[in-house]
């Protein structure tokens, strides 16, 4: 009988070149290439496929890698709102800079050390130490008092940081607004609002296509004021579980004028942070956001 190997195709034994695994053999048939632009560099590299006799035609496959180095400006950055968003972008390994008055905070923490801080006013401020480089604002930038200073801290305020940071070519501008609790008209003409109006405008004119203009309603967190923490997410976090669950039944009384003073849910400090981070890194992420879109983009970025 024969043997079930006679049926076997015959293998032949052809030795195989020691060129093809040459360790002398470069990994790269071009030199690799840099590529700068607006604080993005691309790495071009072609490198051949392994396995080929030294006199083959080998094909070439290219790589290209897309990074880009994010370094953010934030206008009054040892405030509540300004804070945290220093905080959540340090998290996420972006460089930050604040910008406020009062400078460095007085409380420690690991992510204070990471951000650069400088004490000043965007009136009178030095713009080559702050801009160059940057490659977005996000201005918190807002306050109460007087009809005059509501005007000037809400609105001039950030009108000047908006020009300041388009004369300096800086991609995006992040602004933070507020909602307008469905007030009447003649409400809505006081200071605080026409102010924060005013800088919407200035940004949404200047920027286009990027910049970026965040109304959230109450924001509520652990916010410090002369050394105390003032709790308020004992009573941010719960109003807003509470009136998100009962909207589908109060959207009919959202009609009514002044109705979202006590229908519109608050929004969590860090949610505005994360919602900064995705507009500092989403480059179709810009127009105006609305309370629920505000908790969309945070929901983005959130670990």
């Amino acid at each position: 009988m024969a043997s079930f190997l006679s049926f076997l195709p015959a293998v032949s034994a052809r030795p195989i070149p020691t060129s093809a695994f040459s360790p002398k053999r470069p990994l790269f048939q071009t030199p690799p290439t840099l590529h700068f632009k607006n604080h993005r560099f691309a790495v071009s590299c072609s490198y051949a496929e392994a396995g080929v006799y030294a006199n083959s035609s080998s094909n070439t496959i290219d790589v290209v890698a897309d990074v880009r180095s994010e370094r953010i400006v934030v206008l009054g950055g040892n405030g509540f709102v300004g804070s945290s968003i220093c905080k959540a972008a340090v998290s996420k390994g972006i460089e930050v800079i604040s910008l406020s008055r009062s400078g460095r905070p007085t409380y420690s923490g690991a992510w204070v050390d990471q951000v650069t801080w400088i004490s000043g006013d965007v009136f009178y401020v030095n713009w080559d130490e702050v801009l160059v480089g940057a490659t977005a604002v996000v201005s918190t930038l807002g306050g109460f008092g007087s009809e005059e200073q509501m005007k000037r801290i809400n609105g001039e305020a950030n009108v000047v940081a908006v020009n300041a940071a388009k004369e300096y070519g800086i991609p995006k501008f992040i602004l933070i607004s507020v909602h307008d609790y469905n007030l009447p008209s003649f409400l809505l003409s006081s200071g605080y609002f026409t102010g924060k109006r005013k800088a919407e405008s200035e940004v949404l004119s200047k920027y286009p296509n990027s910049g970026i203009v965040l109304r959230p309603a109450f924001i509520y967190g652990k916010r410090r004021v002369d050394g105390f923490e003032l709790p308020l997410d004992l009573v941010g976090e719960p109003a807003e579980k509470i009136l998100r669950a009962v909207e589908n039944f109060t959207k009919p009384l959202s009609s009514l004028p002044a109705s979202d003073l006590l229908l519109a849910p608050p929004v969590s400090v860090d949610d505005v942070a994360l919602a900064v981070i995705n507009g500092v890194t989403d480059d179709d992420f810009f127009g105006i956001f609305t309370i629920d879109q505000i908790k969309e983009a945070a929901n983005k970025v959130r670990v």
